[in-house]
């Protein structure tokens, strides 16, 4: 089969007030299902209870670094509704500034909600899926999760990284309870991502050929909001109804894009330092000779 039976699912949802967050809330109570919304600030979705009603929508108030904080939010889910089949990691946010120049304070800020929510919010939960032999945990990870590389945002991007090696590790641990991972790599969405939610430092005239043109490209391309939030909304709620939704779902032109032209690149470059790499070994030819360096003369 392609994708279950549905049957009414309830959702845990980080991040909920705004951006994708609630754009997926909304998704999936369009689809008939039940939703525990997170969010530091609940009342901001006072406007989707009183649409959707609280017999399907619970605000739960929820700061993603706080680990007891996740205990009591899914605890909350739970003694609502009985279970959790899907759970999403989506809180998450960046601000710009040079890894030279960037506030300690910040760059472990951001790392805190970043990765290590996804870690308080899915410790918590595993025991719930693990009990109930079923789930699917969907982490919103970035397309820079993969490609990496953009100026200005390292704590963000690091994170996303050690997200998705989190996420391998925990799919394959939690693989035998029945519980699937799908890490989500989005693009540029029309989000605030770029805007409220995202402090821009002040930029070093040595960083301006750098973090300030990817600041202004961030502003003033329409790259930056190329996704649509609810369609990207509507396709997670369908990949995680599936029997076995994809590992890693770019969505966005960009993301597809970006994602192959960085996979062609690596392979190349592994193929090229293939002898060198292999005569690490002890039974390899030693030693082997360097490939040319491109663009030598």
């Amino acid at each position: 089969m392609e994708q279950r039976k549905h049957r009414q699912q309830v959702w845990f949802v980080t991040g909920s007030s705004r951006g994708l967050g609630r754009a997926l809330v909304t998704a999936v109570l369009d689809a008939g299902d039940l939703v525990v919304a997170t969010a530091r600030r609940p009342e901001q979705l006072d406007d989707l209870v009183q649409r959707y009603g609280d017999d399907r929508v619970h605000p739960v108030a929820l700061d993603v670094t706080d680990g007891t904080g996740a205990r009591e939010a899914v605890d909350a889910a739970i003694n609502r509704f009985g279970r959790i089949d899907v759970l999403v990691n989506n809180a998450g946010y960046a601000n710009v500034s040079p890894i030279e120049t960037t506030d300690e304070a910040d760059f472990r800020t951001q790392f805190e909600t970043n990765f290590w929510g996804v870690y308080n919010v899915t410790r918590a939960a595993l025991p719930v899926l693990r009990r109930q032999g079923t789930g699917t945990v969907v982490q919103i990870s970035s397309v820079g999760g993969r490609v990496g590389g953009s100026p200005g945002i390292a704590s963000y991007q690091a994170a996303k990284f050690a997200v998705d090696g989190f996420s391998r590790v925990l799919a394959v641990e939690a693989a035998p309870f029945g519980v699937r991972v799908m890490v989500v790599e989005p693009s540029g969405f029309a989000t605030d991502w770029a805007g409220s939610s995202m402090t821009v430092q002040p930029v070093p005239a040595e960083y301006e050929e750098t973090v300030g043109l990817m600041n202004r490209r961030m502003r003033q391309s329409d790259a930056g909001t190329a996704g649509d939030p609810r369609r990207a909304a509507a396709i997670i709620v369908g990949a995680a109804r599936r029997d076995n939704p994809p590992s890693h779902l770019l969505l966005g032109v960009n993301a597809v894009e970006m994602a192959t032209e960085h996979s062609r690149h690596r392979l190349a470059e592994a193929s090229r330092w293939e002898g060198v790499s292999r005569s690490a070994d002890f039974a390899e030819p030693y030693p082997a000779p360097m490939p040319a360096d491109e663009g030598a003369a």
